[in-house]
């Protein structure tokens, strides 16, 4: 066993010879979205990209259903599963089986293989002082998807985050597999400082380079953040110097995620080809040697 459960990282691997090691995962969720296909194609990105944070290619997938037969339409299932199907096809992962149960609430995910060569395994541990780091998503995914379930959210920003949700993570992880990335992991419920304290080292983050989708800051201003993310910042509150950042991008800092970017740890050297590799991929901050997590505000 590389990696295990010790260091909360985002998959498993398992050597199974001198030059190959199996990744393993698993990921389900509830609905996020209104509309089953891309609530489908959301599901099978955000499981991909526990395997691709490893610096992994995934193999193959299972599915995993929970379905409320006798309330909902069976035909809503279908297209859920086909949405899933679609992007699993598009990363070019066959869907091999999977497993259903009738359930009160839909949930739906992935167990997901993948490979990779033991000696190119880019864990969530092994962030190096003067590290930059980079942010390939923007976030705001947790408080618009509570938006629309209130049914308060604009048509626009709900398209745009639900492309964003849907993107895959692919091409960001071959890029930083190529040039040498120190550590990464995927950004999800625990939000980008969440996650970034999960990495395990000391770390500034400029908050006025973080990027944000569009709409998000006017669904803030009206208090529409989801219950995780306000427990995300709780928890946070004894470990990250906010240095007299604002409450309310506090809390975005620490939003929720669903199939977010990755944050990645590449050595300064190497970060010009990373970014020109992955045009979208925005430097957010650096790492430092001292174990703290710090936020740098736009004023200072």
């Amino acid at each position: 066993m590389l990696v295990g459960a010790r260091t909360g990282d985002d998959a498993a691997v398992f050597r199974i010879a001198p030059d190959r090691a199996l990744v393993a995962t698993v990921d389900f969720f509830t609905p996020i979205v209104d509309d089953p296909r891309a609530y489908g194609a959301i599901t099978a990105a955000n499981s991909l990209s526990d395997v691709y944070a490893m610096g992994a290619a995934p193999l193959f997938a299972l599915s995993i259903v929970g379905f409320p037969r006798d309330l909902l339409e069976t035909g809503m299932l279908a297209e859920i599963v086909a949405g899933g199907a679609a992007k699993m096809a598009e990363a070019g992962v066959p869907v091999v089986g999977g497993h259903s149960i009738d359930d009160a609430e839909p949930k739906f995910g992935y167990a997901v293989t993948g490979e990779v060569h033991p000696d190119r395994v880019i864990s969530n541990r092994g962030a190096r002082p003067g590290d930059l780091l980079f942010l390939t998503k923007p976030l705001g995914t947790g408080i618009i998807t509570t938006a629309i379930k209130r049914g308060l959210c604009p048509e626009p920003v709900a398209a745009a985050a639900i492309a964003s949700m849907s993107a895959l993570n692919r091409e960001a992880s071959a890029a930083m597999v190529e040039v040498g990335a120190s550590a990464a992991t995927d950004v999800t419920g625990f939000g980008l400082l969440g996650h970034l304290r999960n990495l395990g080292a000391g770390a500034v983050i400029d908050a006025g380079a973080v990027p944000y989708l569009d709409g998000v800051r006017e669904l803030a201003a009206r208090d529409l953040f989801p219950d995780g993310t306000r427990r995300n910042h709780a928890s946070l509150a004894a470990e990250v110097d906010w240095g007299g950042l604002d409450p309310v991008e506090q809390l975005l800092l620490s939003d929720a995620q669903t199939s977010g970017g990755l944050l990645v740890a590449i050595p300064a050297a190497a970060a010009g080809r990373f970014q020109a590799a992955v045009p979208a991929a925005i430097e957010i901050g650096e790492v430092r040697d001292d174990g703290r997590l710090r936020v740098r505000c736009p004023s200072n």
